[in-house]
């Protein structure tokens, strides 16, 4: 009796095509503390065309080659000592954010301002979990920083930048969707 495959060859391609994407997007960078990218914009992009499932197969697929040393994310760097350091937590914040949007959308629907939400929802658990662990870092090391000094480096500054990244992401989401093949979900 044959088994059906986990993914088929379609979708391991589609999945590196996205890392890809979330790749050239990470070196697209302003460099500071937290530097600006068009990262979020490749996540979220990755979920509206790829789905839950695909686009968070994705998205680990890029933190897993980041962790073995490839330079994947903002200013060509790569290694565990990224994901361990300041901004790691927002990196892995990613990988979260993209299991609730894409379980979001999955249950409530495509339409633009459902996406936008569930986008925006996974966008605030990315915030906090690297907000956190931002603050555990600097705690840890001796450092005395409070949450509005944290917030003010860290998310303050990207929540424009961000919400407009995620409408692109959605509105291209929705263009691009419907040319895949049905059987993508």
């Amino acid at each position: 009796m044959a088994t059906k495959p986990l993914l088929k060859t379609l979708d391991i391609v589609y999945i590196g095509m996205f890392v890809a994407l979330i790749t050239i997007c990470a070196y697209i960078s302003i460099p500071t503390v937290v530097p600006f990218t068009m990262q979020t914009f490749g996540i979220f992009a990755t979920v509206a065309i790829l789905g839950q499932k695909r686009g968070t197969l994705a998205m680990l697929v890029y933190l897993l080659l980041g962790a073995v040393g490839a330079p994947v994310f903002a200013g060509f760097k790569g290694g565990v000592a990224v994901l361990f350091g300041p901004t790691g937590g927002y990196l892995l914040g990613y990988l979260l954010a993209t299991i609730l949007s894409g379980l979001l959308i999955k249950r409530f629907g495509r339409k633009f301002l459902i996406m936008f939400f569930a986008m925006t929802l996974g966008l605030l658990v990315c915030y906090a979990f690297g907000t956190a662990w931002f603050i555990y870092l600097y705690t840890k090391n001796g450092s005395d920083i409070g949450i509005v000094a944290a917030l003010s480096s860290c998310v303050f500054p990207f929540v424009i930048p961000d919400l407009l990244k995620i409408s692109l992401a959605v509105a291209l989401g929705k263009q691009l969707r419907p040319l895949l093949p049905n059987d993508i979900t």
